[in-house]
């Protein structure tokens, strides 16, 4: 549906994005992330035609976005960070508009107004003025400007962004919905909300791509260790000696001592085995109540500031040998001066 291909934007000498390329499919629903200026919104700016890249093309549906920008903005529909408006205009007169500026067909126009108007969960609202309504509504009316067309890829730049928890969770309803009928890209800087909706992530930082793949793939390879956190009643403190009757464990470390006289600890071992079962049967011969058992968990957060991190340190080190080329290129051309 989206092929972006050895895509570069330039201000001047700054290079705002750096010869990514990456496809998204039919029907996916993927999430954009980055840190701010890592360019996150430039690249969304090129997809849906608003800037033209420096180099490298985009494809929406098979239209070259630079060569064919009419046809392939028409497969666009785009919600635009910070709700812009007309404050002026009626709902209704909101997404009439948005229908006559993306070519809406006459005879069907009032038609698929009244669709994405019912879809989007406005018809109540439709006859108030845009700016008499409450934050979650105005994110509504700019999805269903987004919406009217029936456009194929429908790109969200932080939809959720100020709203409060009960309008997040409709907003997120909705997103799940349109991802039945859409392609959906979805720009967020709320990683739990990405985790929940996508199917896959697309991590930009500092203009290129470091991560392409599903939210669960990403949290899993933060987990370096093989870990399980086990809460247990042990009034006999048998957990002291109990590592030298489990199998393929490295260490078992005490974390926290509840008030209810239970204990934590955090059992590790080796890579690639399940430690379940043995820690079952060891513990019950041992008379050890297991009062809760989980492995320990990543979050698309850690998986996405581990990825940033590494990338800075990267390109620290990067500067800091392109430094030391740099003298060694000074000096030896010194040398030989001297040596002339």
């Amino acid at each position: 549906m989206i092929q972006v291909e050895n895509v570069t934007k330039r201000y001047g000498s700054f290079t705002a994005v750096n010869n990514i390329s990456f496809e998204i499919d039919e029907g996916e629903i993927v999430g954009f992330l980055g840190p701010n200026g890592a360019g996150k919104s430039t690249t969304m700016n090129m997809i849906t035609g608003f800037i033209e890249p420096t180099e490298g093309k985009i494809i929406v549906d098979g239209y070259d976005i630079s060569k064919k920008s009419k046809k392939a903005k028409k497969q666009i529909g785009y919600m635009p960070e910070g709700v812009p408006l007309y404050s002026d205009l009626t709902v209704k007169e909101f997404v009439t508009y948005m229908a006559e500026l993306k070519g809406c067909e006459r005879n069907t126009k009032k038609e698929k107004v009244q669709k994405v108007i019912e879809q989007t969960g406005l018809i109540d609202v439709q006859n108030k003025l845009t700016k008499n309504l409450s934050r979650g509504y105005k994110q509504r009316v700019s999805m269903a400007g987004a919406l009217v067309g029936d456009p194929k890829v429908i790109i969200l730049d932080e939809p959720t962004v100020g709203l409060d928890p009960k309008q997040v969770t409709e907003i997120r309803s909705l997103i799940k919905e349109l991802g039945k009928n859409h392609t959906v890209i979805l720009s967020s800087h709320i990683l739990s909300e990405v985790s929940q909706i996508c199917n896959r992530v697309i991590i930009i930082n500092k203009g290129k791509i470091v991560a392409i793949d599903t939210p669960e793939n990403l949290e899993n390879k933060v987990i370096e260790d093989n870990s399980i956190y086990v809460t247990v009643e042990d009034p006999e403190d048998k957990m002291k000696n109990i590592k030298e009757k489990l199998d393929n464990v490295k260490e078992v470390k005490l974390v926290a001592e509840n008030e209810d006289k239970t204990k934590k600890y955090m059992i590790s071992g080796e890579k690639g085995i399940d430690l379940r079962k043995n820690i079952f049967e060891v513990f019950a011969k041992e008379g050890i109540t297991i009062f809760e058992m989980k492995k320990a968990d990543a979050t698309l957060e850690d998986a996405f500031m581990k990825l940033i991190n590494e990338t800075q340190v990267e390109n620290k080190q990067t500067k800091e040998e392109e430094k030391e080329t740099e003298t060694k290129d000074e000096t030896d051309s010194e040398n030989k001066k001297e040596e002339k």
